[in-house]
Formats: C-alpha cells, structure tokens, sequence
C-alpha cells in the first residue's frame, strides 16, 4: 500500500498568523480567547478571533495555503496536485451580510428583487468552495473534494486526501479546512442551545461551562513517501488510518454507551497496524461542553493504558468546528516531528482520571490518535506516525 506522509503546514489561528507562532504560544499555555463584541445585537462573549474582528473566510484560507505550499517547498502553479479543503460554514458570513443589507429599512426604495451584489459576487459566493479557492490560488488541477461533517470535518478532510493518493487518482494533495464561523446567526444559534461558554474555555475542568467559538485554517500538503524521498522533501510525518463512524442516535448529544465511538477508534488502529499500547498521546476533541468532555474520556479510560497523555488545545484556540481536527492533526504531527506535547490549556480542575499534559511535556512517541466528533453523531479518528527515519 502507497505510503502517505505530510511535507508541509499551514495555520492561521488566534494565536498567530502562522505555524511557528501559533506553536510556541500554544506551548507556553497562553491563550488567544478574548471578550468581543462584534455585533451590536449581541452581547459581548469570549471569542478566538485572529484578527479585531470577524474575518473572512478567504483571508484566513490563502495565507495557510501558501504557508503550507512553501513549507513543502513547492511553489504554484502545482498542476499534478488533488485539493480536499473542508468548511461546515463556509461562505456562510458573507450571505448573512448580503441577506442583512437586502432587508435594511434603508434599502426599501430599492425596486423588489433588486440585487445588492454584483453577479460576479454572487456567483463567487454561490458557486465557490474553500477547494476551489484553493485550486485557483496554486492552479491544482487535479481532483478537488469539498467535505463537509460537522466538527468532523477536518479529519474527513484528510482521510479522503490520503485515499486519493493511496488509489492512485494523484502523487500530491493539498488538504485541511478552515472556518470563519463568528456570524450572527452562528452566535445567535449556540447561545440558543446554551453550550457557549461565558467567561473561557476549560476543557475536562470540573468548572467547564461550554465552548469558545474560534476562526482559523489549517492546511497540509499530503505526498507520497516515495514521491517525498525522490525530491528530498522534509517529511513531518505519516498519514496511517482512520476510524469513521457515527452514532445515529441524537443530533448534537453524543450516545450514552460511546459504542460507536470505540469502534472509530478501534477500526482505526486496526486500520493503522496499531496497538492500544503504541499510542503515546492523544489530541483530544475538548471542546469543554458537560457532555462531550464527559463522552470523550468515558471512550480514553475504556480503550487505552492510564498513562497515554492526553490534550485537549481549544482553551486555547478556541472551538473552530470544521477546522478544529485539521488544527489538532498539525499540532499532532508537530508533536511527533519536536518530540514535544501541547498542554491543555485551560484546565485547573481536572474532571477526570486521565493523564492530562499540564505543560509542555517532551516525548519520543512514534504514534499519536486526533480524535474528533461532530453534530449528528460523527465520531472520527486520525493516527499518525513519526517518519521512518526519525529516532
């Protein structure tokens, strides 16, 4: 089976504009979570934003891509190259702001069924995908894939990458997700259901109160090992298998038992050529809810030793629903390429008897598991592995 490893990474995040920044805040605990208040409508509440204010969903996409492209040491055009970039809001900022200025007071002179857009604006936001944005901005003109599951998202994402490559379809796949999810009806929608935090991010804390939503992109570039060796690429490490599974049970709850859940994880291991004892550290999905912190190591203590290390990043970072296990797999491969553990910032209290990275926490682990879930019961598992010549 073709070999699939990781050459080059991107990420923008509210802790920095890039990889390198983002990872060394992360490793001194510090958090990119502060009180906004963007819409006037609203009230203010802690958010993860990159920038002073909402951003766009094109402004975070491109710069990770270009990171990441170069991180490979490649440079566009990138003809030969698949593109699975994954949103689960998508353009969604940008629709509510035309919606919103179509029914403005102001606006109703205007002829009915008058255009506030042009229709080149409209077919971009209409008929663009973050994959397209992306093919465009490196002219990849391989196939291009747009999933879109949830939280779940970004480890779809590089699941359906890594097959590209493994069936033969391209040598080279540019693969991640990004989200731009601080809108008003995103806002309005999760304080509806009460699971936004009021004051920070705690992930397994004995006082979590809900998640932060955050913005962000994360982006890899996904080769095979051979093609990596044969340009003498730097090689983060390796894409293994993967667990995909879901619950069919609750919209947003997870299911009691976790069943499913140990069966992602299971099939992934099983997928991956792995043990329960080989993994050394799991990037846990925390989102910092009652609910999925509870499932979530409910899953850990049944299927793993007690001393796997385990964090959750989102106190810091914030929630970036589908970029959220994109994010997590680049700080599991910089993981394994530094020999390093992310601490999971936020936590104080711990909930749970887990081994939990309290602060950065050095490691000769050659096997990490991303774990992730979404709405409608997705449970979703990523392994990785160091690169064959490391250690």
């Amino acid at each position: 089976m073709t070999e699939v490893v990781v050459t080059g990474m991107g990420l923008v995040s509210a802790l920095g504009l890039n990889l390198d920044r983002t990872w060394q805040r992360l490793l001194s605990g510090e958090s990119g979570i502060r009180l906004y208040q963007p819409f006037a409508e609203i009230p203010a509440q802690p958010l993860a934003l990159v920038g002073a204010q909402p951003s766009c969903l094109e402004d975070l996409l491109k710069p990770a891509v270009l990171d990441a492209v170069k991180d490979a040491g490649l440079s566009p055009p990138i003809e030969s190259c698949g593109v699975v970039i994954g949103s689960s809001r998508g353009f969604q900022g940008q629709w509510e702001d035309q919606a919103l200025n179509r029914y403005r007071p102001t606006q109703a002179s205007l002829p009915e069924g008058s255009l506030l857009v042009t229709p080149d604006q409209m077919v971009h936001i209409y008929g663009e995908s973050p994959s397209t944005v992306v093919a465009q901005a490196i002219s990849a003109q391989g196939p291009v894939l747009a999933p879109r599951a949830a939280c779940a998202t970004g480890i779809w994402a590089i699941a359906q990458g890594a097959e590209l490559i493994r069936g033969g379809y391209c040598s080279r796949v540019v693969v991640g997700a990004v989200e731009a999810p601080v809108t008003r009806l995103t806002l309005a929608g999760f304080r509806k259901m009460g699971a936004m935090a009021t004051s920070g991010a705690y992930p397994f804390d004995r006082e979590r109160e809900g998640f932060v939503l955050g913005e962000g992109a994360a982006i890899l570039v996904l080769e095979a090992e051979s093609l990596a060796h044969q340009r003498h690429a730097k090689i983060y490490g390796r894409v293994l298998g993967m667990g995909l599974t879901v619950d069919a049970y609750h919209m947003s709850a997870p299911e009691d038992s976790r069943r499913w859940a140990m069966v992602a994880v299971q099939d992934c291991l099983q997928r991956s050529g792995l043990r329960r004892e080989d993994i050394g550290y799991i990037h846990a999905h925390g989102t910092a809810t009652q609910l999925n912190d509870r499932a979530e190591a409910l899953v850990i203590q049944k299927l793993f030793p007690p001393d796997v290390a385990v964090s959750s990043t989102k106190g810091a970072t914030g929630h970036t629903l589908g970029a959220s296990a994109a994010m997590g797999s680049v700080f599991c491969l910089l993981s394994l390429s530094r020999q390093v553990l992310p601490p999971c910032v936020g936590l104080q209290h711990p909930a749970f008897d887990l081994n939990f990275v309290r602060e950065p926490l050095a490691c000769n682990s050659q096997a990490v598991l991303c774990f992730s879930s979404g709405f409608g019961g997705q449970n979703t598992v990523l392994a990785l592995a160091a690169r064959r010549d490391a250690g």
